[in-house]
């Protein structure tokens, strides 16, 4: 291999500000840790989850063994985080840094604990399909993402570089639900099905909220400065007020307000304020029905299979 290859692709990387180094070479959050912390965080949250319990010891044991552990493996995703961003700053400056943002997690614990279970109750109530709590807090996609989210949020809060957003989309990832760490979400909220779920970062929900599959809170446009550069954290996306429900596919995009009680209609495309109380629907489509009675039986088809010769089947 031709050196000079090798030179002009070194020569792409950006080295740290006043170091020989490269960034690259520090210590740097790893997916793969997060995912793992995703499973612990889980496991803390709603002890025995995992099954993997053996029945022995108290409750007070396991959630502190739990916490003990979440907190350790929070901790050094965010001291990397900060070491890799902030290489002028000491690493023992990091980590009291990154105690400083776990500690503030583990006094929102309480209070995060006690919305998910509004959360599990609310789909409960919400899905006629639902066996109990359990089954939700066990299956349904949901509630992996929304507990995610609510201990990303409070990291994003405190402006916690990385962490929050590989957080969300490792829980996106795995459930098809994508809910940005900025995102501010009420109580007593539930995604049925969840997949193709999209809520932007400076989206606002209430309380008793219900969004079925495929549902996006999106930003209609993305303001630039002067120089074209976009404008970050201004409110782009919808604000959705107390007790809305938003029915499949719909599409609500901008700065606008969904107001408290309104019903949105499967496949919408709504880009102006709704008024509360409102239910917005789609002009029922004309639907065309024809004869295929003349079709292939299935029985004919399904010998027509077998009597195919496909030598490498």
């Amino acid at each position: 291999m031709d050196p000079s290859y090798e030179r002009e692709f070194l020569s792409t990387f950006e080295r740290a500000k006043g170091e020989p180094r490269f960034y690259i070479l520090q210590a740097i959050p790893e997916m793969e840790a997060i995912v793992h912390l995703a499973h612990e965080l889980m496991e803390l949250m709603f002890p025995g989850r995992r099954g993997n319990s053996d029945g022995d010891g108290t409750l007070e044991d396991k959630v502190h063994v739990q916490l003990v552990l979440v907190c350790n493996l929070l901790a050094e995703q965010i001291r990397r985080a900060y070491n890799y961003l902030y290489p002028e700053e000491s690493n023992a400056y990091h980590h009291a840094k990154a105690q400083e943002d776990v500690e503030a997690v583990v006094r929102e614990l309480p209070g995060i604990r006690r919305a998910l279970k509004l959360d599990a109750k609310a789909g409960f109530a919400g899905d006629p399909a639902a066996s109990g709590t359990q089954e939700i807090i066990l299956s349904y996609p949901y509630m992996k993402a929304v507990t995610i989210y609510r201990v990303a949020h409070v990291l994003y809060e405190r402006h916690v570089p990385l962490v929050p957003r590989m957080l969300s989309e490792c829980a996106h990832q795995e459930t098809g639900i994508d809910i940005n760490p900025g995102a501010k979400i009420g109580k007593a909220f539930f995604i049925d099905h969840g997949t193709g779920v999209v809520i932007g970062e400076t989206c606002v929900i209430g309380d008793n909220v219900k969004i079925y599959q495929g549902v996006t809170l999106g930003a209609l446009s993305f303001p630039k400065d002067a120089c074209g550069m976009l404008i970050r954290g201004v409110k782009r996306h919808p604000t959705i007020e107390d007790g809305v429900t938003i029915y499949a596919h719909a599409t609500i995009l901008g700065d606008i307000t969904i107001g408290s009680n309104a019903v949105i209609g499967a496949g919408v495309w709504i880009r102006r304020d709704v008024k509360p109380n409102t239910m917005v629907t789609r002009e029922e489509p004309t639907i065309i029905y024809r004869d295929l009675s003349k079709r292939r039986s299935n029985e004919a088809q399904l010998k027509f299979y077998e009597g195919l010769d496909y030598a490498l089947l």
